[in-house]
């Protein structure tokens, strides 16, 4: 029999540990982008997280027998504090299995709920592999956290408060996706009871599971996702929502990291709330959206997904916020190595003014610097570019380079004459204290490390810049150790700005 999904988002019981969160009005944002904006703030459940609604409408709705044997899942993070909680709402045994590089704040939340905590592993595929290992072994029933009706139903009756808080009809909403959980339900309950209104799933450009499931007409799994949005970062979406998103969203917006950044700066100066990188998402392409299609007078909603954020991601998030406004422009230059070439080229920029300038001298010819300079919008970056080049500099944008972004404005330093045959990655170390250790391990000392630049960002994996001397005859060995290590990485050596400076 067809599930009635519908019926089942009616009648859920959520709000045993839910609250109805508020719809709350954004207007410095609507003024700016002439529309009606609002965020719909499940950011403020109990587990500052969506997550706690689909969990308890699973557990509610088990058998007595089933309850009886416990419940267990595999998550880092939102979900894992909202199966915890269910649990504990309902006197029932619950077994939360994590990677071990999980952030101690998420696993003491989860042990402070009273769940018995497994940490495993690395990745979330350890950790689920590991949970479905204990499901054999103890008969404990399996909370999905995307992929199963009555989760989806659950997270369906968000749908629901909205439209019932809503005075006028929804011309259009945004909903993240990770496994597609929140979409699926949301995106069936406002097509069936509101038509009209336009359903937007948001995925990130580097964890875009759904968006090109969709496009392949099939479920696609990828090879690697990124970590910055970590509550949306799935290698595949489930079967049940890949159909149900399929079917109900008129599209999907990708963002990046900068955007993602700008939006949840956005949240904060709107209603001083520092929602997640996941709960920023749907403001990230509502702006997308706008410019796009340039309109005006609409309603419109987001879905502020969760709050659990790293305080020490802050500082990154901080960082790239105004590169994400198209607020601050980032180049390398070439100047003159000679006294007073620095005040010639910032007077060649005129009203602009420089935020950030790296150098060190590497000849007695000419230099390179690396340059942040605030602007009011995008345009202006290609403004700069093309006023500076007629003036005679040798210059080249670092808007869309990831590498010089994370790394290269906290190493610039100078050539060496020393290295030879050096080529550079950029890697994914889980944040375990062995991961360097273990990379090392396997390096044995058979290739000299050049460079070495890491920087902490709240996640559970730190991004790390390495140089290794590699002459050309042990290429195919090199690349056997890469794959052994099984960490993820990017080739960068031939990354331009790279180049110059390192």
């Amino acid at each position: 029999m067809t599930f009635n999904y519908i019926k089942a988002i009616e009648s859920a019981k959520v709000y045993d540990v839910a609250i109805k969160t508020p719809l709350v009005a954004a207007p410095k944002l609507s003024q700016r982008l002439n529309n009606r904006i609002a965020f719909k703030r499940e950011d403020l459940q109990p587990v500052f997280s969506f997550k706690l609604r689909g969990a308890y409408n699973k557990i509610v709705n088990l058998s007595e027998e089933d309850k009886a044997k416990g419940v267990i899942c595999a998550s880092a993070g939102n979900h894992a504090q909202g199966v915890a909680m269910s649990a504990a709402k309902l006197g029932i045994e619950a077994i939360i299995v994590m990677p071990e590089t999980t952030p101690d704040i998420k696993v003491n939340a989860v042990v402070a709920m009273g769940a018995n905590v497994v940490l495993i592993g690395d990745s979330y595929s350890d950790a689920l592999a590991h949970a479905e290992v204990l499901c054999d072994e103890s008969g404990y029933t399996f909370i999905h956290p995307y992929d199963n009706e009555l989760v989806i139903a659950g997270q369906g009756t968000v749908a629901k408060e909205l439209l019932a808080q809503t005075d006028s009809p929804l011309d259009v909403v945004f909903i993240p996706i990770g496994g597609g959980g929140l979409a699926s339900g949301m995106a069936l309950y406002i097509k069936a009871l509101s038509p009209n209104t336009k359903v937007i799933g948001v995925e990130p450009v580097d964890s875009a599971a759904m968006f090109e499931s969709i496009k392949a007409n099939q479920l696609v799994t990828l090879d690697q996702v990124g970590i910055f949005a970590d509550g949306v970062a799935v290698k595949r979406v489930g079967d049940l929502t890949f159909d149900l998103c399929k079917q109900h969203l008129d599209e999907i917006i990708l963002v990046d990291t900068d955007e993602t950044c700008a939006a949840i700066k956005d949240i904060y100066d709107e209603i001083r709330a520092i929602v997640e990188p996941a709960g920023a998402l749907a403001l990230a392409a509502l702006k997308k959206y706008v410019k796009r299609e340039g309109f005006t007078g609409q309603n419109m909603v987001t879905v502020n997904s969760g709050a659990n954020m790293n305080f020490d991601r802050l500082r990154h998030v901080s960082e790239r916020s105004e590169l994400g406004e198209r607020r601050e422009a980032l180049f390398t230059v070439e100047i003159p190595e000679k006294a007073g070439s620095f005040l010639d080229f910032c007077n060649h920029l005129g009203a602009y003014n420089v935020t950030e300038f790296n150098y060190r001298m590497c000849s007695r010819n000419k230099a390179y610097v690396y340059v942040g300079v605030a602007i009011k919008h995008g345009s202006q970056a290609e403004k700069i570019t093309n006023e500076l080049s007629e003036l005679g500099y040798n210059i080249v944008s670092l808007m869309d380079n990831e590498a010089a972004k994370l790394h290269l404005r906290h190493l610039v330093g100078g050539k060496s004459v020393d290295v030879h045959d050096e080529h550079l990655y950029r890697f994914e170390f889980p944040e375990r204290p062995r991961a360097l250790l273990d990379f090392l391990t396997k390096l044995a000392g058979r290739w000299n490390i050049s460079l070495f630049h890491y920087r902490n960002h709240g996640a559970a994996f730190g991004r790390v810049l390495v140089g290794f001397e590699v002459p050309n005859s042990d290429l195919a060995e090199f690349q056997a150790f890469l794959d052994d290590v099984g960490y993820t990485y990017v080739d960068e050596s031939d990354n331009q700005a790279l180049k110059l400076f390192l």
